[in-house]
């Protein structure tokens, strides 16, 4: 029995989806819940499994093509097998085909060019390999699951050209993928639409550290996950955006609504672009809840494995540009939130206390807001809030 496989339903907010990878071919065997393809969409890339055993029967549509929601891409053959690839011992008509091969392989000359690029790779790893004369099989992927990236290859052909002087110059023009285009288009839209100003101010972590150092051991093996820094400004965000809610509301139209709940979305970096699932209502969450929610996102987002759902709503957002060195920065403002977090690197540095200078670790903090409904004020009293809660967290923990 033929069994077709469709798009998954998409929300209104996305009107279609691109064919990134087949992960079979026509004549493969794939089991029930195994992986087909993924859908690239401007937000996420959807893993489509099978839903029967059997043999791939036809596949609808090629790499690259845009697909709408239910639509068919795939058609199974249910409870098929798949053929063998080869006999278990040649017949008569077979013996001479591979005596001749075999001939014609031993006559070739020998060459040190890399193999031909095989099929399984993106078309941009496909086309960067072939161009640059790189074998894939020699390249260590970065991608999910190990794959070889076209930024794989690229860098490891860098490599071999920088010592040669004078040499080729090569140049490579690829399309954005969905989710970077879309990237682009929200930050434009972010730039154009809004009246976007920075305030900044620093933290001393020294008690936070201090806190981590003390209970992280008790707290790992309490709640199976350990003590990290980001469930500290998670919760120090709610907790401030319920005592100015002004941060924590958005701007439709010529009103303003206010959220009466902390759905803070968490950056997180992917090596297909930066994307940021929600953790909804976070001023009822205690710390372990937070870190396994932050903990299993990256995990998702790592493996291809957020869903659309993941990635809606959200009424704040924190972003952590320390976890590559950043030193300060001016985030943008993800519309139609009205505030982000930056944090950042943490530096030992000289600052006075009690009339004494010491060394301390110090983090400075980023609020980029709104200006339309957030004034300078409250952007202020908003970042000296979070600055006293982590400068003294057992507030934190009584809620003040």
């Amino acid at each position: 029995m033929a069994t077709e496989i469709k798009v998954p339903v998409l929300p209104e907010s996305v009107s279609d989806a691109v064919i990134a990878t087949w992960h079979k071919k026509v004549g493969d065997a794939v089991k029930r819940d195994e992986n087909i393809v993924d859908l690239e969409t401007d937000k996420v890339v959807l893993e489509v499994p099978s839903t029967v055993d059997g043999v791939i029967k036809e596949l609808k549509f090629a790499e690259g093509a845009t697909v709408l929601s239910q639509q068919v891409i795939a058609v199974i053959e249910e409870g098929a097998v798949a053929a063998a690839a080869a006999p278990a011992a040649a017949g008569p008509e077979q013996v001479q085909p591979k005596a001749e091969a075999a001939k014609a392989a031993a006559a070739a000359p020998t060459s040190t060019k890399p193999a031909p690029v095989g099929g399984d790779l993106p078309p941009g790893a496909r086309f960067a390999a072939a161009t640059s004369g790189v074998n894939p099989a020699d390249v260590q992927g970065t991608g999910r699951r190990g794959a070889v990236t076209k930024e794989d290859i690229v860098n490891y052909a860098s490599g071999k050209i920088a010592g040669v002087g004078g040499g080729a110059r090569p140049e490579e023009r690829v399309p954005m993928t969905r989710m970077r285009t879309r990237i682009a288009e929200r930050l434009m839209q972010s730039k154009n639409s809004i009246a976007m100003l920075t305030s900044f101010n620093e933290v001393n972590l020294s008690k936070v550290m201090q806190m981590r150092k003390e209970l992280g051991e008790q707290f790992e093996k309490a709640n199976g996950i350990k003590l990290g820094f980001m469930s500290f400004f998670a919760k120090a965000a709610a907790n401030a955006l319920q005592r100015h809610p002004i941060i924590n509301a958005s701007v439709d139209g010529s009103d303003i609504i206010y959220h009466g709940y902390a759905d803070i979305s968490i950056a997180v970096s992917t090596d297909k672009g930066l994307v940021t699932p929600v953790l909804r209502n976070v001023e009822r969450m205690g710390f372990a809840d937070i870190e396994a929610a932050i903990v299993g996102y990256a995990k998702a987002a790592r493996e291809g494995g957020l869903k659309l759902e993941d990635l809606q709503g959200g009424t704040f957002t924190i972003t952590n540009g320390g976890t590559f060195g950043s030193l300060m920065s001016t985030p943008i403002v993800n519309p139609p939130q009205s505030a982000i977090l930056g944090m950042h690197a943490i530096k030992e540095r000289a600052i006075v206390e009690n009339g004494q200078v010491i060394a301390a670790p110090m983090m400075y903090l980023a609020l980029s807001y709104d200006h339309r409904i957030i004034d300078g004020k409250d952007a202020v009293l908003f970042l000296v809030d979070i600055k006293n809660q982590l400068e003294n967290p057992h507030r934190m923990l009584l809620g003040m």
